[in-house]
């Protein structure tokens, strides 16, 4: 069969190019002392750069960065749009917004709304995270605290509002104690076996860690007494009326949360900031550098992030509606209670993009950062979101309380206990990080088979049963 002489042709010049490309390397290799694989990736850069330059101007800046507005702009959205996307692994999960969006609008199959729209809230987490700290890096420390404050838990939120308008209380109740815990067990044992298997031992902060731990301990008392008061009261009064004190009881502990973290903010970023701004002191001299870092991360200017954070924040609400509407459907068809996907499947959305960032800054040895993330965050669940979704139930007439079952307040406050024991030292290494993981998972697995019969009324009986022994 006779050959295209166009092809032998192209052949042969491939070749010939080849071969004076190998003869070249192998001179550097002899003449100047460069090893092989040096010289190759010479060559190699060479060649990247000219697939660089169609990013660049003829000056050699980025489009960017173009003094021509009508290239700069498109230059700059791409690139801002670029940064965002793939500042987290987890946002490749994007592509499930849409349609779970489009499943929930249509009414389809109510158990794949919601898995759809459960999976598309987990990056919609981790982009509003990015755009928050995106935003504070030019709002400085004090507003930069309240921004994380406001937006640092606003899936969970969010999905309670919705839930809490739709009259679902122990969505909400089970998904704010779900948060916590997933935050103190899941996500601060994860950091400390990630960065315990890399380092041998990891330092923190021990007296930030004890007062965020101290301040959990009082989350803790606010829910343990209205459920022992609801015991204790038996069934000397009617449920109407116990209801109804147990409701002036939540609002005034609720307003008091309210104030405690108010003063906790004033204190962090008052008073004793010289306790917190002990943290960047070790990382300034890290291998990476904090101020590097710092710039790194900055990729939106305060409008773009404010522009992000509303849509980011609209598409979580419509994702949680078609989410929390979908409940009844998955608690029938997958014979699953409404206290497990509270308590254990819906924090595991909302706290993705916080595991993430925590699990990644602990094997980088920056635990004082990480603790932050863990407990600052359940912290701001006890004493800031769930407060204010009472005040809120309050004002919309759903009787939202604190009075949470005696099981689930019992295993808060061991949950609490354990980690405020195991912080207190400082110290953390891979085997305590396997025993908050150990312990989320039996946590888990009772609320798999917890059922959702189980009601204070039962718990009074009990009360009443032990007090008559």
């Amino acid at each position: 069969m006779t050959e295209n002489p166009a092809a032998t042709k192209m052949r042969a010049n491939f070749r010939r190019h080849a071969s004076g490309k190998i003869q070249q390397i192998r001179n550097t290799t002899e003449n100047g002392g460069e090893s092989l694989a040096a010289a190759v990736n010479h060559h190699v850069d060479e060649h990247s750069a000219l697939l660089n330059r169609t990013f660049q101007n003829s000056d050699g800046q980025p489009l960017y960065a173009d003094d021509r507005t009508w290239v700069r702009w498109p230059a700059s959205f791409g690139y801002t749009s670029w940064q965002t996307l793939t500042s987290n692994p987890v946002n490749f999960l994007l592509v499930f917004v849409p349609v779970g969006i489009a499943f929930g609008a249509t009414h389809g199959n109510q158990t794949v709304v919601f898995v759809l729209n459960f999976l598309a809230i987990i990056p919609l987490a981790s982009l509003l995270s990015f755009a928050t700290e995106e935003l504070s890096v030019e709002l400085g420390q004090t507003l930069g605290g309240l921004m994380n404050a406001t937006f640092g838990n606003a899936v969970e939120l969010i999905v309670s509002i919705v839930a809490l308008k739709n009259g679902e209380i122990r969505i909400v109740q089970a998904s704010m104690l779900g948060s916590i815990l997933s935050n103190i067990l899941l996500v601060l044992g994860c950091c400390f076996f990630a960065g315990g298997i890399k380092h041998k031992e990891q330092h923190f902060n021990s007296t930030v860690a004890s007062t965020m731990s101290s301040l959990m301990a009082v989350s803790t008392a606010s829910l343990i007494i209205p459920a022992t008061l609801y015991a204790a009261m038996g069934s000397s009064k009617t449920h109407d009326k116990k209801t109804h004190n147990i409701l002036i009881l939540s609002h005034g502990t609720s307003i008091i949360l309210l104030i405690l973290y108010a003063l906790y903010l004033f204190f962090q970023l008052k008073t004793h900031a010289h306790l917190f701004d002990e943290e960047s002191e070790p990382e300034a001299d890290g291998e990476d550098g904090a101020d590097g870092e710092q710039a790194e991360r900055h990729v939106l200017s305060p409008p773009a992030a404010g522009v992000a954070l509303v849509i980011v924040t609209i598409a979580v609400a419509v994702c949680a509606e078609y989410l929390v509407d979908s409940i009844d459907s998955i608690v029938e068809s997958a014979h699953i209670s409404r206290t497990f996907i509270g308590l254990i499947l819906l924090p595991i959305v909302g706290n993705a993009a916080e595991h993430v960032t925590a699990v990644v800054v602990a094997t980088k040895n920056k635990m004082d950062l990480a603790i932050g993330v863990a407990i600052g965050s359940s912290m701001q669940i006890a004493l800031l979101v769930t407060p204010f979704l009472v005040i809120l139930g309050w004002i919309m007439g759903e009787k939202m309380s604190l009075q949470f079952e005696i099981f689930e307040t019992v295993v808060f406050f061991l949950a609490v206990l354990v980690t405020n024991y195991l912080i207190s030292d400082g110290k953390s290494n891979y085997l305590e990080g396997a025993m908050l993981i150990g312990m989320y998972i039996i946590i888990a697995l009772a609320f798999y088979v917890y059922p959702d019969e189980n009601t204070a009324e039962g718990a009074s009986t009990l009360w009443s049963t032990m007090s008559q022994r």
